[in-house]
């Protein structure tokens, strides 16, 4: 699911129907349930890009190093790298790799997915002092 998917449901799930306190408090723990597991799901997703990213950035060094053999050239689709970079050089060339700047755009996006779940989370768990507000202002206003 992309975030703007998350966005457009979570638009429509935090919307409190001031006609039905009850149910809309009722409705909290399940939308804290439905947010949470996808917490979790994107950040194994997470977990696993920068996994992906980790392995990828040795690979590249043993690439620009010149220490991959010809069969794991070949196990990666990579042809042979002619230039000699030295060990201070090494890192610029991994991060303007263009695999490396790709798994990296990917891992930023799926922590912004992360962050704004674990937002969203805190703002539904905050649901309930809202629903409780508004019914001590209900009954406040009706004399209660």
């Amino acid at each position: 699911m992309n975030l703007n998917e998350i966005r457009e449901m979570v638009s429509n799930d935090i919307i409190i129907d001031e006609t039905n306190l009850d149910q809309e408090s009722l409705k909290t723990p399940q939308l804290h349930n439905k947010y949470l597991i996808f917490f979790g799901d994107e950040k194994l997703i997470l977990k696993k890009l920068e996994t992906d990213l980790r392995g990828l950035r040795k690979v590249k060094w043993l690439y620009y190093t010149g220490k991959l053999s010809e069969e794991e050239l070949a196990e990666h689709g990579w042809e042979p790298f002619d230039y000699h970079v030295l060990k201070t050089d090494v890192d610029r060339f991994i991060n303007a790799d263009d695999q490396i700047i790709t798994l990296e755009n990917r891992v930023a996006f799926q922590k912004e997915k992360v962050d704004y779940l674990e937002n969203v989370i805190k703002i539904v768990t905050g649901r309930q002092w809202n629903i409780k507000t508004a019914l001590d202002w209900y009954k406040f206003t009706s004399g209660a």
